[in-house]
């Protein structure tokens, strides 16, 4: 049954983190190339590290063989701990979007991030926007990324808004990759599609609008 018709007023906002409201690239893209170093790994071209902005980052390993479960792992611990000494400052947030997200909950509307980054990064980078208390859930992937690809995140925010009474009727998911429209799909929410990330030409196909600045999502928004 369809949670939305892509028009407002919506009632509940979903939003993907990296690409959306993070310009995050710049911080895993190293953290990544730092990563394959210490793992004796070869380095992927940019255009592939870049592919690797948005989607769980233990697919990144997968995809250059590290296959041990336990290697994978320790990878993505290791990539973590590099992030985490410089990853916030290489991720400023994009152009009007936090002020975005706060006219949002002036608005009253609820809003959950549905970001495949694990939960306690999330809310390390909105806390260094200040905006991490806008948020009604900051729901993201599970440590081990047990939980993160983009259908079963957005299951998790929906739960948690329904336990929380919020009307799911008309609810909208706010995202960069092809991975944000299809994983909301299969929940029955409809998608705005933000130009300004980390998708390639064509990724938007699905989506009810596309949005080029801050400016024109806003008024999609009905703000």
């Amino acid at each position: 049954m369809p949670l939305g018709t892509g028009q407002p007023p919506f009632s509940a906002i979903l939003w993907d983190l990296d690409g959306t409201i993070s310009d995050s690239a710049a911080g895993i893209i190293e953290a990544l190339r730092k990563t394959f170093d210490v793992f004796r790994m070869p380095i992927p071209s940019d255009e592939t590290l870049l592919s690797y902005v948005g989607p769980p980052i233990i697919d990144s390993f997968k995809a250059n063989h590290l296959d041990d479960q336990i290697e994978l792992l320790h990878a993505l611990e290791t990539y973590r701990e590099i992030h985490e000494e410089s990853g916030l400052v290489d991720s400023p947030a994009f152009a009007g979007m936090a002020d975005l997200v706060r006219s949002v909950r002036r608005a009253g509307i609820p809003q959950s991030t549905a970001t495949s980054k694990p939960e306690s990064p999330a809310n390390r980078v909105l806390r260094y926007y200040g905006i991490a208390d806008e948020f009604d859930f900051i729901t993201g992937a599970t440590d081990d990324e047990s939980r993160s690809k983009k259908e079963d995140v957005v299951e998790e925010a929906l739960r948690r808004l329904r336990e929380k009474g919020v009307d799911l009727s008309n609810v909208i998911m706010i995202g960069d990759r092809f991975y944000d429209v299809q994983g909301a799909a299969v929940h029955g929410v409809p998608t705005i599609y933000v130009n300004w990330g980390y998708g390639h030409v064509g990724e938007d196909e699905g989506a009810v609008a596309v949005a080029s600045n801050a400016h024109e999502l806003r008024g999609l928004l009905g703000l």
